[in-house]
């Protein structure tokens, strides 16, 4: 009976083992991700591999799906140059949260953020562009850095 009885023990611990806060395996390029650490050693890592460092907090429920967000952004390559941006706050980027009508990993990173937040966040390639880029802006296999500021989540 006790043969019977421990794999049941043994499984039902490894159940309740806590799951790990990041991601199962790194989804930086390993050039990538040695700037990445000694660029930004304190910068969070979200449950999909999103490494990010919060510049300013707001305040405020998060960002949830559904909700039509309005954002300023920079985006840039890991060696500092710029490939698009909006900073209008008159003109705010605005797009559905989780429709799949930017990148990967802002309908992964958004949802944490509550209005007013200003992070720095770093995109692996696979939640960006992936292998395909964005020809001419984005080449294939491209970490990206954004400087992103929540201003406001509507539910319309």
């Amino acid at each position: 009976m006790l043969r019977r009885i421990a794999p049941l023990f043994l499984f039902a611990l490894a159940a309740l083992a806590p799951l790990p806060l990041h991601a199962q395996r790194e989804k930086l390029p390993p050039e990538d991700l040695e700037w990445v650490e000694q660029n930004f050693p304190n910068a969070e890592i979200s449950n999909t591999g999103i490494r990010y460092v919060v510049i300013e907090q707001g305040d405020g429920p998060t960002a949830k799906r559904g909700q039509m967000v309005s954002m300023l952004y920079i985006g840039r390559f890991i060696n500092g140059d710029t490939f698009d941006q909006n900073l209008d706050p008159q003109k705010p980027f605005k797009f559905r949260l989780g429709r799949g009508q930017v990148i990967q990993g802002w309908d992964q990173i958004i949802p944490l953020m509550r209005p007013g937040d200003k992070w720095l966040v770093i995109i692996p390639p696979e939640l960006a562009y992936g292998t395909r880029g964005q020809s001419p802006r984005i080449p294939p296999n491209t970490t990206l850095v954004f400087t992103m500021q929540l201003l406001a989540a509507d539910k319309k």
